[in-house]
C-alpha cells in the first residue's frame, strides 16, 4: 500500500518471491515467517504510542502495579481484533472502511466517518504531542519548536513510501525494536517488584474512580480505532492469493505475526507501568506528566534512566505519527471514496496539537483525555468488524466460528461496559462501590 495510491498494491520483487516461496513450502521456519512480518508490526506501533506513555506513567505512579491487569486485558482484546482485521483484508480483498461504505446505509457510513475522523484527530494529538515533548526535552527548546521538528521528521519518513512498501515497514520495525530495547534497559535501571507486578497482572482491582478513568484511558490507548481500520488495509492486497489453501496458510502466518508483534507491544506497556510504579509510586505518586517523569528520573536513577526514557518517547512519537497518517488516508478513502495529498492530511491533523499548546493546555492531560476519546470511538469499528467477520456472504468459508464470535462479542462488551461507566461518571452519577479519587 502506498499513501498516494491507497491500499491496493502488494509486495514486489524479492519480498513477493519470499512470500510465495513460503506459501508453496519452499521456505520454512523463521525465514518463512519474516516474509509476512510487516502489517502487524506497523499496527503494533499504535499500541506503544505517546498516549500509552501518558496513561501508563499515571497508572504506575498513582496506583503502583494495581492496573497491570488492565494492560493485559487490553492487549488480549487488541490481539483478537487486530487478527480479525487482518483476516478481513486477506479474505475479502477490501479494508474495513470500504466494506462499511459498501454494506451499511449512507447515514450510518457518514456517522462512522465523522466518528472515525474525530478519533483520528485524537490519535494524532497524542502522537504528535508525544514526539514534540520528547524532542523539546532533548533539544532544550520550547514545545512549539519540538512540534515543528516532529512534523519535519514525520514528513521525511513518509517520503519513504515512494520507494515501495517494504522500506517503510523496515523503518517502523526498527523504531518498534528501539522502543522495546529502551524499556528493556529501563527495567535493569529502575527497581521493579516482580512478584507484585505478576500478581496484579491477573488480579482485577479498581481502587477508586480515578483508577476507572485511567483504566478506560489504557484501553483507549491500547485498542486503537485507527489500527483496526489500518490493519485490514495493510493486508488486503499485500500478498494476493487465488485459492483456499494459500489463503489459509496466509491467515496462519498473519495470526502468528499478530501474536508476536502485539505480545511485544503488551510487554512494553507492562514495562511502562512497572517502571513508573518502581520509580514513582512510593515517593512521588503525584507524578502525572511526561515532562515531570523525565526530570524526576535523572536525580533518582541517573541520567541514563532519563535518557533511555526520552529516546523511547521520541521513537514512539515519530513512528506513531507516521502510522496515524497512513490510517487517516485509509479511513478517508474507504468511507468517502477520495483521498487528499499526504502533506494536506498531515497538516490538518497537526492543527489540534498546535491549538492545545497555544491555549496553554497541559500536554500530558491532553494526551490522557485523547485516549479516553479513542476508547469512546472504539465501538464503531469493533462492532462493524464483528458484523462482517460473522457474515458468510462476505467471509465465505472463513466466517468466524462460534468460539471466535463469542470471544469477540465478550471483548466488545467489556469495552462498551467500561465506556458506559465512564460516561455515567462524567455526568456525575456515582458508581456503587467505587470511592471517588
Amino acid at each position: 500500500m502506498t499513501l498516494e495510491s491507497g491500499a491496493g498494491e502488494g509486495l514486489s520483487g524479492r519480498a513477493a518471491r519470499a512470500a510465495y516461496d513460503a506459501l508453496a513450502g519452499r521456505r520454512r521456519g523463521v525465514l518463512a515467517l519474516t516474509a509476512f512480518f510487516g502489517p502487524a508490526v506497523i499496527a503494533s506501533i499504535a499500541y506503544m504510542d505517546p498516549g500509552n506513555f501518558a496513561t501508563n506513567i499515571q497508572a504506575g505512579a498513582k496506583y503502583g502495579y494495581g492496573l497491570m491487569w488492565v494492560v493485559v486485558l487490553a492487549n488480549v482484546i487488541a490481539m483478537l481484533f487486530q487478527a480479525l482485521s487482518a483476516k478481513l483484508g486477506i479474505v475479502t480483498g477490501k479494508n474495513l472502511a470500504e466494506l462499511c461504505r459498501a454494506h451499511f446505509p449512507a447515514p450510518v457510513v457518514w456517522a462512522m466517518w465523522i466518528v472515525s475522523e474525530i478519533a483520528a484527530m485524537a490519535t494524532d494529538l497524542a502522537e504528535f504531542l508525544g514526539g514534540a515533548i520528547g524532542l523539546s526535552l532533548l533539544l532544550g527548546v520550547p514545545l512549539l519548536v519540538g512540534m515543528v521538528a516532529t512534523g519535519i521528521v514525520t514528513y521525511a519518513l513518509l517520503a519513504l513510501d515512494a520507494r515501495g512498501f517494504r522500506p517503510l515497514e523496515l523503518v517502523i520495525g526498527g523504531l518498534v525494536a528501539a522502543i522495546a530495547l529502551c524499556y528493556l534497559a529501563e527495567m535493569f535501571i529502575v527497581p521493579v517488584d516482580w512478584g507484585s507486578a505478576a500478581w496484579h497482572s491477573i488480579a482485577p482491582n479498581l481502587a477508586d474512580s480515578g483508577a476507572l478513568t485511567l483504566a478506560v484511558g489504557i484501553v483507549g490507548a491500547t485498542v486503537m480505532p485507527h489500527a483496526i481500520y489500518l490493519h485490514s488495509a495493510l493486508t488486503q492486497a499485500r500478498t494476493p492469493v487465488d485459492n483456499e489453501r494459500d489463503r489459509r496458510a496466509l491467515l496462519r502466518y498473519s495470526n502468528i505475526e499478530v501474536v508476536a508483534a502485539l505480545s511485544l507491544a503488551g510487554l512494553v506497556n507492562m514495562a511502562m507501568v512497572a517502571t513508573a510504579a518502581g520509580a514513582f509510586h512510593a515517593g512521588y505518586p503525584d507524578v502525572a506528566e511526561i515532562e515531570t517523569a523525565y526530570h524526576t528520573l535523572a536525580p533518582l536513577f541517573g541520567t541514563a534512566a532519563a535518557a533511555v526514557f526520552l529516546m523511547s518517547l521520541i521513537a514512539s512519537g515519530i513512528s506513531s505519527s507516521v502510522v496515524g497518517t497512513m490510517a487517516g488516508q485509509v479511513v478517508m478513502q474507504g468511507f468517502v471514496g477520495f483521498r487528499v495529498p499526504v502533506w494536506v492530511r498531515r497538516l490538518v491533523t497537526m492543527v489540534p496539537a498546535f491549538v492545545v499548546v497555544a491555549l496553554g493546555v497541559n500536554a500530558t492531560a491532553a494526551l490522557v483525555w485523547s485516549q479516553v476519546v479513542l476508547s469512546l470511538a472504539l465501538p464503531a469499528p469493533m462492532i462493524a468488524l464483528l458484523v462482517f467477520a460473522g457474515r458468510a456472504d462476505i467471509m465465505g468459508v472463513f466466517v468466524s466460528g462460534p468460539l471466535a464470535r463469542a470471544g469477540s462479542i465478550a471483548a466488545a462488551v467489556v469495552v462498551l461496559a467500561l465506556n458506559g461507566v465512564l460516561l455515567l461518571q462524567a455526568f456525575g452519577v456515582d458508581i456503587p462501590g467505587l470511592p471517588p479519587a
